[in-house]
């Protein structure tokens, strides 16, 4: 009879994964995300590959000093602060735009290598470059004669 190993903590982060998905695309007060709540977090894209994971974050106006990323495990971590001055005596008719800091914390699905995370800002758009982990990598088994 063969064994396997199991994980107890994966359980619970699989669940909590999955009660994330049920609440993507809402705000804090569970209704609909509106542009109030996007102007304060960046919009963000995470897709895939065999080799990485891939994020792009939109944060138009945000140089890279008022950034910080982090990624642990299976977790990216993005710090930021948005400078847009308001106007002292201005009267605004709509103020879509945050300012201030935000951080935006994300679990990813599968672990990366933090050492080979790279990040680069280029026209308003961060994407981060997320190397898979050696042991979450597709790996091809040679199959034997037998």
């Amino acid at each position: 009879m063969a064994y396997t190993r199991m994980n107890p903590v994966s359980v619970f982060d699989e669940l909590r994964r999955e009660i994330g998905r049920l609440f993507d695309g809402y705000g804090p007060g569970l209704g609909p995300v509106s542009a109030l709540s996007t102007a304060r977090f960046p919009a963000l894209n995470i897709w895939e590959d065999g080799e990485a994971l891939y994020a792009e974050a939109e944060l138009p106006g945000v140089s890279p000093q008022d950034l910080e990323v982090y990624a642990v495990g299976n977790e990216l971590t993005i710090k930021g602060r948005r400078g847009t001055a308001l106007e002292e005596g201005a009267c605004y008719h709509r103020r879509e735009r945050g300012t201030g800091e935000f951080t935006r914390v994300v679990t990813l699905p599968v672990e990366v290598d933090a050492e080979k995370v790279e990040a680069a800002l280029k026209n308003g758009v961060l994407t981060v470059t997320l190397p898979k982990a050696d042991e979450v990598k597709p790996r091809k088994i040679a199959v034997q004669a037998g």
